[in-house]
């Protein structure tokens, strides 16, 4: 009896901890269950916060670019990757794209009119972050000038949600155009992933053993190409060819052609800035044949943009600053009058009170007609009254000086508050020097003639073993184009490519994401957020209507690198050439 009693012991206690283990997983799993809605929630709630923020600093009318059109729409655009496409909508989308670019139709034509052979022209690079071009666009609308302008968009991904947003600016002309050589369209073949391709880490040794199609052509560092990285060279270098040579209403264009991406916010006044430095380079910088109107600057101070060390540069500055200072100097001496006509009459002749020498005799005259007292009450008065006399002159001797000093003093602040916030307003600056491709390929414009000599150095551009675009216009304008050259301010270097550059940019970069980065949030708006707020904070100082121009400090001679690799193709340089040659090349 014993024994049953204590194995029925075990089996109760046994029983006992099973339950407790059991409850103790249910209450963490629902632990764990409601602090992960817990955290969900308040990022939710924070990115609704966010939205919120950015709908309040964007105008009500502009809010329809910042919405879906339809429910479910993505804007990371999942259902364009490439992997979710068959072979019936890869060809459906390349007959679309066909299409298009046969069509070149102009949206908003009719309402704007045909386009000025001047007029700017602003061709933006689009992939796939519509969060981004949606702020763009919001950007652009809100700019002084943008009905006079012809906006290309360039896409190297067909798909409906950014077709839709496009098509439905209205605030200016509108082309669509379509990179028809894209990963999207090709992607199980060259420009894009072939299955035969050799893998980008593999030894140049391995690669001809195991017979891949590239073998023979790793880059400069051993790497074979990587389709992803190579597009964005073909693509710039495809847009610039159909812009400039090839689209029915730009071919002939002798204007300004401002590059921009999908992840860049403008000014208001980038338009008017980027007229008003191409007068500056056509009376001031006869070399200068690029415009940059974009920085990597994280700050930048609009409020400071004066110094005194540029006044020689700038003669009207100067004369600025010395009819500043004789306004200023004429104010002072009637504000000083005033106050010497103040002491002598305001106030019964007293100021703090001190009565003046005139109010002292005054005083005397009056109290020896007017007194019935005896001489000897007049004799005492008349003592005190000379002695009081005596004090008020040496008492208005001593103020005098100080009230014109206050004067002075208040005259300067009112000049400093009302000349120097004019100044910042019509003058501000812009560097000159030799184009370097990480610093000055964010909003950057050139024209016709420029291209011209672009155009000219193609197999060097298309060979160079880089995959960057801008690494290879830096590449040929030190080895293939002729250094600029013209009258007016020079850099210290000579160069094929010589920019203009604003210090305070009309162009930002917003995007957390791209080629070279790759964050958690790759959707995160903290970044507009905060290009808006700079931009509302120097509103006043916007609409420059003259440019100081500085020479950077550079160094004496540029040393020339090797490229960064990642075009080492010789099919990539074939395309690249076709592209240059053959306006309608058709790729299998």
């Amino acid at each position: 009896m014993r024994g049953v009693a204590f194995l029925g012991t075990v089996r109760s206690a046994r029983g006992t901890f099973l339950r407790m283990l059991v409850f103790v997983f249910l209450a963490t799993f629902l632990w764990l269950q409601f602090h992960v809605i817990s955290l969900t929630g308040r990022d939710s709630s924070g990115q609704a916060s966010s939205n919120e923020t950015l709908f309040s600093l964007v105008p009500q009318e502009l809010h329809r670019f910042l919405k879906d059109r339809r429910n479910g729409s993505s804007s990371t655009l999942t259902n364009a990757s490439t992997e979710t496409l068959t072979e019936f909508e890869i060809a459906e989308i390349r007959r679309n794209i066909e299409r298009a670019n046969a069509e070149q139709r102009v949206y908003n034509e009719e309402s704007f009119g045909p386009l000025a052979n001047d007029a700017p022209i602003i061709v933006i690079q689009v992939h796939t972050r519509l969060t981004y071009l949606r702020h763009l666009i919001v950007s652009l609308a809100q700019a002084k000038g943008i009905e006079q302008t012809l906006l290309v968009f360039s896409h190297d991904v067909w798909h409906p949600d950014i077709n839709y947003l496009v098509q439905s600016v209205d605030f200016c002309r509108v082309v669509q155009i379509f990179y028809p050589h894209s990963i999207q369209t090709h992607p199980r073949t060259f420009p894009g992933e072939d299955p035969n391709d050799c893998p980008r880490n593999i030894r140049k040794e391995q690669a001809l053993n195991l017979g891949c199609i590239n073998a023979k052509h790793p880059d400069l560092y051993g790497h074979y190409r990587e389709a992803k990285f190579t597009q964005t060279k073909h693509h710039w270098w495809w847009k610039a060819n159909r812009v400039f040579d090839q689209l029915s209403i730009t071919r002939n264009h002798t204007g300004i052609v401002l590059f921009l991406e999908e992840d860049h916010y403008v000014a208001e006044d980038f338009l008017h800035v980027l007229r008003l430095m191409e007068r500056t380079c056509k009376h001031s910088c006869k070399r200068c044949n690029v415009l940059s109107l974009g920085t990597y600057l994280k700050t930048y101070n609009y409020f400071a943009d004066f110094s005194r060390k540029f006044l020689g540069v700038n003669s009207a500055l100067q004369k600025e600053l010395l009819r500043g200072l004789k306004r200023w100097e004429a104010s002072a001496r009637q504000q000083s009058a005033k106050a010497e006509d103040v002491i002598g009459t305001s106030d019964n002749g007293r100021i703090n009170g001190i009565p003046s020498s005139s109010s002292s005799s005054s005083s005397n005259s009056g109290s020896g007609s007017g007194s019935t007292g005896s001489s000897s009450n007049s004799t005492p008065t008349g003592a005190s009254n000379s002695k009081n006399s005596s004090v008020n002159n040496t008492g208005a001797a001593a103020i005098l000086p100080i009230a014109r000093n206050a004067q002075i003093v208040q005259s300067a602040s009112a000049w400093a508050f009302q000349l120097l916030p004019e100044l910042y307003n019509h003058y501000q600056k812009a560097e000159v020097i030799p184009w370097i491709s990480s610093k000055h390929n964010m909003g950057m414009a050139f024209n016709r003639v420029t291209w011209n000599k672009l155009r000219k150095c193609a197999a060097q551009f298309c060979s160079y073993d880089d995959y960057n675009w801008d690494w290879s216009l830096q590449h040929i304008a030190q080895t293939c184009m002729p250094p600029s050259k013209g009258p007016g301010i020079a850099p210290r270097t000579e160069s094929g490519l010589i920019t203009m550059m604003m210090r305070a940019p009309r162009v930002f970069h917003i995007g957390e994401c791209g080629v070279h980065h790759k964050k958690t949030n790759c959707e995160s708006t903290a970044v507009i957020a905060k290009v808006q707020n700079v931009l509302k904070a120097a509103r006043d100082h916007l609409f420059p209507t003259q440019l100081t121009l500085t020479v950077a400090g550079t160094a004496k001679k540029t040393k020339l690198r090797k490229g960064n690799g990642g075009w080492g193709d010789t099919r990539d340089h074939r395309l690249c050439w076709n592209i240059t040659v053959y306006p309608d090349l058709v790729l299998p």
